[in-house]
């Protein structure tokens, strides 16, 4: 096992890139002890201010404006990629060049070409890569994995799962990356990768889609002048001389799928649901019982199973506690009714693959490898099928077996 100091830093400095920040801050307070000390070492982001807050308020060294600055430079080890997804592919090819090891946020790139690139790099690469599905982490979502998985619930007949968000309701928010790219690359591929990612986590592989309907209620949102961030522009100026751009993809997505297991799955995703700033649910559904999880509620699950006593059935509320997966080793306060927030799930992701580097494998250590480019690239490319099922009037389209995969 690997023990050297390790040096740290994030390009991006918007909100998922101080969570990042923050992840490798806290990263050695949780689980055990004897991986690698972290330095946290440089903020990058183009926007200098940001970096400069950003390295100020979570304890990194330096900030710079230049992402080349970090791929140059010999004492960094480690870089977390959160910036748009158009960037992501020259970046971490680069670090990878460098003998960086990358931690990159979802989805994993613009487009099926770069994303098949970037997986084709991870397997040639010599260092350690990963991709953002940090809902993986959540001990609430890997507890009903592992009902499914030990049969609690018996056989799996239905996955029900909704991500919805508010952050493009407002027709004045300005245009940004989000918004810019083909269909199946808008709220499908922001927050649906994380849906469609979860979902196979705890049912299994999807083997075919079908049902896919899409549409864009806001066709064009104004350019800003100044730098943006989480959503609201900083300096749009004077507001007679706006210009504005068309919205390339989807607002709101929706879509059916099967499992290899042979479960059928419901997903709808938005990124323009008034009133929710960021609300996940799941549902699974089986023959002995059924669990569910809203991300509002985060340290709790709700469950119903063959195991109430006659006439006392319903759902029951069960806290995260130390019995659930990574918990026990994961809060300074491990016991139920301490609770979860979004938060944890990016600290433990950023263990997991500090684990992965130092060279721990996942029965020694406390989590499983992070996702892969490769599952990033899985991701995209079912996400390109249910873009394709709504193209052709919600037809069926097959992928079970992918051989841009098979190929790699």
């Amino acid at each position: 096992m690997n023990t050297t100091p390790l040096s740290v830093a994030v390009i991006g400095a918007g909100m998922a890139g101080t969570t990042h920040a923050n992840a490798w801050r806290q990263v050695g307070t949780v689980f055990d002890l004897g991986l690698p000390q972290v330095r946290l070492h440089t903020i990058a982001d183009a926007y200098l201010p940001f970096a400069e807050d950003a390295a100020q308020r979570y304890g990194y060294e330096r900030a710079v404006d230049d992402w080349r600055a970090v791929a140059e430079d010999p004492d960094i080890d480690i870089v977390s990629i959160v910036v748009g997804n158009a960037l992501h592919r020259e970046i971490a090819e680069t670090l990878i060049k460098a003998g960086k090891h990358v931690l990159c946020e979802k989805p994993l790139a613009d487009t099926l070409e770069s994303a098949r690139a970037m997986a084709q790099a991870e397997k040639e690469a010599g260092v350690v890569t990963g991709v953002g599905f940090t809902y993986r982490r959540n001990a609430a979502v890997a507890e009903l994995a592992k009902l499914v998985t030990e049969g609690h619930l018996g056989e799996i007949n239905h996955f029900d799962g909704r991500y919805w968000c508010d952050y493009g309701v407002d027709p004045s928010t300005p245009m940004a990356w989000r918004y810019k790219g083909p269909m199946g690359s808008g709220a499908l591929g922001d927050v649906g990768s994380h849906l469609i990612d979860t979902a196979e986590v705890i049912c299994g592989p999807i083997v075919s889609v079908s049902g896919a309907a899409m549409m864009t209620s806001i066709k064009e949102r104004p350019v800003a002048t100044g730098h943006v961030t989480r959503g609201t522009a900083l300096n749009t100026g004077d507001s007679a001389n706006v210009t504005y751009e068309p919205v390339e993809n989807d607002d709101v997505a929706t879509f059916t799928a099967h499992f290899a297991s042979g479960a059928v799955g419901t997903f709808s995703c938005s990124r323009v649901a008034w009133g929710l700033p960021n609300s996940l649910m799941v549902d699974v559904l089986g023959t002995k019982g059924r669990a569910s999880w809203d991300l509002a509620r985060c340290g709790e699950i709700k469950i119903d199973d063959v195991n109430s006593p006659a006439g006392l059935g319903g759902a029951r509320r069960v806290l995260v506690g130390p019995d659930f997966p990574y918990f026990a080793r994961g809060s300074s306060m491990a016991f139920g009714g301490v609770g979860l927030t979004q938060i944890e799930q990016f600290t433990y992701q950023a263990h997991a693959f500090l684990q992965q580097i130092a060279g721990i494998t996942p029965e020694q250590g406390a989590l499983p490898p992070c996702a892969s480019f490769a599952d990033g690239y899985r991701e995209m490319l079912l996400a390109d099928a249910v873009a394709r099922s709504a193209a052709t009037g919600g037809a069926a389209v097959d992928v079970a077996d992918l051989p841009e995969l098979a190929s790699l």
